[in-house]
């Protein structure tokens, strides 16, 4: 069958091979330029830039014409976005479905409110090409997405600021200001709705180490495959993949950059972590 996976950036998958695939950017817009997130986007180039920059900043979802433009005329198309929570990529998404539909109307299309992003959004989209090349047929590929996106992954963060989370209202000015000490890392969630939940903040890399793999064993981790994604933090990447390699030695981890979108929210040291539960 003729499948296509779709996405907005905020998966930080920007390639997949063995299936037509394509990611929609979001941009990052201040009152001095806009970035677009996509493979050509200097993410560190980006992040030096704000954090020189005192002025406002937002983000922009991508727009229903840009997701039909990526559905295109493929007969099956999976389309996973950012949660709809903190954007409204995925109601952009949603229209640009039913229009495709009566466009297409034997067409299939499916749109996945993640209810995360970043990492977390990576696993869903790499389970979905295994799915799609074990020959699944697309019913029985909706119905076992869902099931995996809502019960078999989450998403755990750790940030040293959240002044772009609190300035575009997705977390109060008082719970921004716990990552704001020095030293101090706040750690959260994606909760079960699609929002941030804070956990507990954490002082110091070790620290914040063992308490995101105390809080992935807390919500159901066993040895599962993970993506660390890092807003140019190396370093905490690789230190909580060692901590988790002690405890589970088998685990599968992938460790990547986060793109435009993820950098821009979790911020210069930032990282995310999608885990299978």
């Amino acid at each position: 069958m003729n499948f296509k996976i779709v996405t907005d950036s905020s998966a930080d998958l920007r390639e997949l091979s063995d299936i037509p695939f394509e990611s929609v950017p979001l941009k990052i817009i201040t009152d001095e330029r806009e970035y677009v997130d996509s493979s050509d986007l200097d993410v560190n180039g980006m992040l030096a830039d704000l954090k020189k920059y005192s002025g406002r900043s937002h983000t922009s979802c991508p727009s229903s014409g840009e997701y039909m433009q990526a559905f295109g005329d493929c007969e099956n198309i999976f389309c996973i976005t950012i949660t709809s929570n903190l954007s409204g990529s995925c109601n952009a998404a949603n229209v640009a479905a039913r229009a495709y539909l009566e466009e297409h109307p034997e067409g299939k299309i499916h749109v996945i409110d993640s209810l995360s992003t970043g990492p977390e959004n990576a696993l869903v989209i790499e389970k979905l090409r295994q799915l799609i090349l074990a020959g699944g047929d697309f019913e029985s590929i909706k119905t076992e997405i869902s099931d995996y996106n809502i019960n078999h992954t989450r998403l755990i963060f750790s940030l040293e600021s959240m002044r772009n989370l609190a300035n575009n209202g997705r977390v109060s000015p008082i719970v921004a200001k716990m990552a704001g000490l020095l030293g101090i890392r706040a750690i959260g969630r994606a909760s079960d709705v699609g929002t941030l939940e804070m956990i507990c903040k954490s002082r110091g890399p070790l620290n914040t180490a063992n308490d995101i793999l105390a809080n992935m064993i807390g919500d159901g981790y066993k040895g599962g495959r993970v993506k660390l994604h890092h807003a140019n933090n190396v370093a905490s990447a690789e230190l909580l993949k060692t901590k988790i390699l002690e405890k589970f030695p088998e685990a599968e981890i992938d460790i990547a950059s986060a793109g435009g979108l993820c950098s821009f929210y979790a911020e210069q040291g930032g990282l995310l972590v999608g885990f299978e539960i």
